[in-house]
């Protein structure tokens, strides 16, 4: 599957009585409450001591990739525009990979 196939399919359960607005509305609080949930897992992880609950992990990254897809949709781009833009906005940032000096003098 496609990233453009897979934001098609997503929003096939995306509710039709939502406003574009509100459609965008829910899908930026949408990727704030999942990537909260997400962190929480690896809070969970890393200072409470809990084994990795990697299953749970994946679960909440498909919720984020959801909301990414609403997020995109209400803008009227598909997410491989999206993901193109970052690797462009990345390569001029980064030309030959991360370093340090890079990402504080950008």
């Amino acid at each position: 599957m496609t990233i453009n196939e897979y934001q098609k399919l997503a929003m096939t359960t995306l509710n039709p009585e939502l406003s574009k607005k509100d459609v965008l509305i829910n899908g930026v609080m949408g990727l704030c409450g999942e990537s909260g949930e997400a962190i929480d897992i690896v809070k969970k992880h890393l200072a409470q001591g809990h084994e990795l609950d990697r299953e749970h992990l994946i679960k909440e990254l498909g919720d984020i990739a959801w909301y990414l897809a609403e997020t995109a949709t209400a803008l009227d781009v598909d997410l491989e525009e999206v993901l193109t833009r970052n690797i462009d906005k990345l390569k001029a940032r980064y030309p030959e990979g991360f370093s340090t000096e890079r990402s504080i003098n950008r």
